[in-house]
């Protein structure tokens, strides 16, 4: 079963002759290669196989857990994680850097070189991508119950290079040795739809609608597993990836067209390329729209069908659910979450509507006017109809409030409308995800700050209580205690324990010492810098 199934902690020495001969059997047997033709590569992907066995271990009884238990799960939705390498990560979390170390020392190989082999994933290229990872693992850490849902970016985002003194820009090609972290799930795999057109019927005194026709993709879902630091909790990324109904067109094929035989292939495949394609054209502001819908539509089928697992009904779905919305890029899973609700459970609009507002938050990232999100009216008509048709009834509802309150003010109106009006009209995203929240927090203080008094200050006035401040930082597990090691035992040394790693405000107790720690580093390096300094001027 693996070192920690038991819960009887090995010997240093027997894990890491252990670790040794699973490194030997994963790369003969796993990656089939001989002992002659083990090099680094080979080395790091053995040692990648390894640690997943006990990844999985711990991953599967982490979800039988949350299953026994109903606990209620926070998804995190985000478009972008930057989540870097996991090797040493995974390694650290699991408290088994030295086994490793050792057991790869033995095999004629250094645990520094080999997690360099490791290419960075390419799902996401900022701030916004780091804090999702970094919520993962707090999570993880925590034993908070908690998905993380994103798109498998075939080709990530692109990789700068200079060529004939210019920079030039390519594909990531990360998956081209493969990712042995994730667990590609053929049984987890929901239909997707766009375009079409909206269907309505009546019963007695009800309207029905139907969103039909128009084209459908598949989601294939791949799953990473999250470790918790120094607990056995280990929670998901769930990532989709795009792909066509049907792989090729064989008639079209035998007919000679080849390259229109696998048009819809190309089309369901570019969803899943790369991210954040170009949109100065049409066809970069479809395909933008269609990847948010194409997550949120497939993560909301996968969170519905968990939930109905548990035999909750319907109405109390809230209190199992809390759907955390990373920017506005996921913002089309509010009206989404209205759309199954309403056609697909019957629901009335008021019931589906509180329950939709208990479960989503909103996490804003920018003030700046032209980075928050708007699509055109004609897109949203020609590739989400239905979603359109309840954004209006949304907004139409909560102007009736605005005008309730503020009798006569046209211009708040304005402001406060999802629909911007001009030409063309535009849906207004991130005033979307406003109102379907029931809380909107930005991500240090002056930006919370500015978010009220700046961005939504009418919202404000109307809502006071849904805006708050979450000032968010880091995991000190990468960047203090992998990215450092040497420090991370200076600081150890000084609080004299390791908890720091879980709690910062333990360093708080001895600030005075790290602070002359510091000052005794920072003289060091200002000597070195100087003898080396006088060393250059004597050659």
């Amino acid at each position: 079963m693996g070192i920690f199934s038991n819960g009887k902690v090995k010997d240093a020495s027997e894990q890491a002759e252990q670790l040794q001969r699973e490194l030997l059997h994963h790369a003969q047997v796993t990656l089939a290669h001989p002992p002659s033709a083990l090099d680094v590569s080979v080395m790091y992907q053995a040692t990648a196989h390894s640690v997943r066995d006990r990844l999985v271990e711990r991953w599967l009884k982490t979800e039988e857990h949350y299953s026994k238990t109903n606990a209620k799960r926070i998804y995190y939705l985000s478009l972008e994680y930057l989540v870097g390498r996991s090797l040493l990560n995974a390694i650290l979390n699991l408290g088994l850097k030295g086994e490793y170390s050792e057991a790869l020392k033995n095999l004629g190989y250094h645990l520094e070189e080999t997690v360099e082999e490791e290419r960075d994933a390419g799902l996401g290229n900022g701030g916004l991508g780091r804090l999702a990872s970094c919520f993962l693992d707090s999570m993880a850490t925590l034993s908070i119950p908690s998905v993380g849902y994103g798109i498998r970016y075939r080709y990530g985002i692109f990789e700068q290079l200079i060529a004939d003194n210019k920079q030039v820009e390519r594909p990531d090609y990360w998956l081209t040795k493969g990712n042995p972290w994730e667990v590609e799930r053929l049984d987890v795999v929901y239909p997707v739809r766009f375009y079409g057109h909206v269907t309505t019927y009546h019963e007695g005194d009800k309207t029905h609608f139907k969103w039909e026709g128009g084209e459908i993709v598949l989601a294939v879902a791949y799953d990473t597993p999250i470790p918790g630091y120094g607990t056995i909790n280990t929670n998901t990324m769930r990532l989709w990836s795009a792909r066509p109904l049907e792989e090729i067109n064989l008639g079209e094929f035998n007919e000679g067209h080849h390259n229109r035989a696998v048009e819809a292939r190309d089309r369901a495949e570019a969803i899943s390329s790369v991210l954040y394609p170009n949109d100065n054209h049409d066809e970069g502001k479809e395909l933008r729209l269609k990847q948010q819908y194409f997550f949120v539509a497939a993560t909301l089928q996968d969170i519905m069908k968990r939930y109905k697992k548990s035999g909750d009904a319907i109405t109390k779905f809230d209190s199992k659910v809390a759907v955390q919305l990373n920017d506005t890029h996921p913002t089309i899973a509010i009206p989404e979450l209205m759309r199954v609700f309403l056609d697909e459970e019957g629901m009335s609009w008021d019931d589906a509507w509180n329950i939709t507002t208990r479960v989503f938050g909103y996490t804003n990232h920018t003030i700046l006017p032209e980075a928050l999100e708007k699509w055109s009216v004609p897109l949203m008509q020609k590739l989400l109809p239905r979603h359109l048709e309840i954004i209006y009834e949304i907004n139409h509802r909560h102007l009736q409030l605005v005008e309730k309150r503020w009798s006569g003010d046209t211009a708040r109106l304005q402001k406060m409308s999802i629909i911007e009006e001009g030409n063309p009209k535009m849906v207004r995203m991130a005033i979307l995800a406003t109102v379907g929240s029931h809380a909107i927090n930005g991500v240090a203080e002056i930006h919370s700050g500015l978010v009220k008094t700046s961005l939504f200050p009418e919202f404000v006035e109307l809502s006071p209580e849904k805006f708050q401040n979450k000032t968010n930082g880091v995991t000190p597990r990468r960047w203090m205690l992998q990215a450092n090691p040497g420090l991370s035992k200076v600081i150890t040394k000084a609080v004299e324990t390791d908890e720091w790693v879980l709690k910062l405000d333990l360093l708080e107790v001895c600030l005075t010492t790290l602070l002359f720690v510091y000052d005794r580093v920072l003289w060091f390096c200002f000597k070195a810098l100087i003898r080396a300094d006088i060393h250059l001027l004597q050659l």
